[in-house]
């Protein structure tokens, strides 16, 4: 599916590949694989991860699979810009973490020549297009959706739902604090969870009334 050797070997240009799609999709296990091809290939590649993803190892790239491969963690997507100097693979997990910079960190590296791998959710808990995620697939030469099982439906899911109340939009955790669904159970469990505030709300407005008699 990935050109791995360009056509027109004149051309010096890199390109840029993303991996997306909900948690428990295999982003990451599609990533390392990707990776690996290239250190079997001998190519000097490169991995990152933002410092904030500690959630299996601060070093190392691990998917839910157990699957790993050492890594750098960076405070910010300027810095891979400077490390990722020489190499020929730049591989990214957990972009959607990074600030909107890590957009023009992966064309400027793809400009150079550098084969640049994303891996990303492309929606948060709520639903909505998730940190510079849509600017990377608008500018990728390749997109990759890989989808997740439904825990209630058993269909494709591409939701990541949050069982808990916390509303931070970064929330690292795993089957615990979330689960995939599909399209219809997201929207059925968010539906529920908004009826659920309402309740909540009529409650807290609604005087307590005493009887009196008469």
């Amino acid at each position: 599916m990935f050109l791995e050797n360009t056509v027109n070997h004149k051309e010096q240009f890199g390109w840029i590949e993303v991996i997306c799609g909900s948690m428990f999709s295999g982003k990451t296990e599609e990533l390392i694989r990707r990776l690996r091809r290239a250190q079997f290939a001998k190519q000097k590649v490169e991995i990152f991860k933002p410092m904030v993803d500690t959630r299996y190892h601060d070093d190392r790239v691990i998917s839910h699979d157990a699957n790993e491969i050492r890594s750098t963690p960076v405070p910010a997507a300027a810095n891979i810009r400077l490390l990722a100097d020489g190499c020929d693979v730049v591989g990214i997990d957990e972009a959607q973490f990074f600030d909107d910079e890590i957009v023009t960190v992966c064309n400027d590296l793809a400009n150079k020549g550098v084969r640049v791998v994303v891996a990303g959710l492309d929606m948060d808990f709520k639903g909505n297009p998730f940190g510079p995620m849509p600017a990377l697939m608008a500018t990728a030469e390749y997109v990759t959706k890989v989808h997740a099982i439904c825990t209630r439906t058993g269909n494709l899911a591409n939701y990541s739902f949050r069982k808990s109340d916390n509303d931070k939009l970064v929330l690292l955790g795993e089957t615990e604090a979330y689960e995939p669904l599909s399209r219809a159970a997201f929207y059925k469990a968010m539906l529920r969870e908004k009826v659920s505030q309402m309740d909540v709300e009529a409650e807290e407005i609604t005087p307590n009334r005493k009887s009196s008699n008469v």
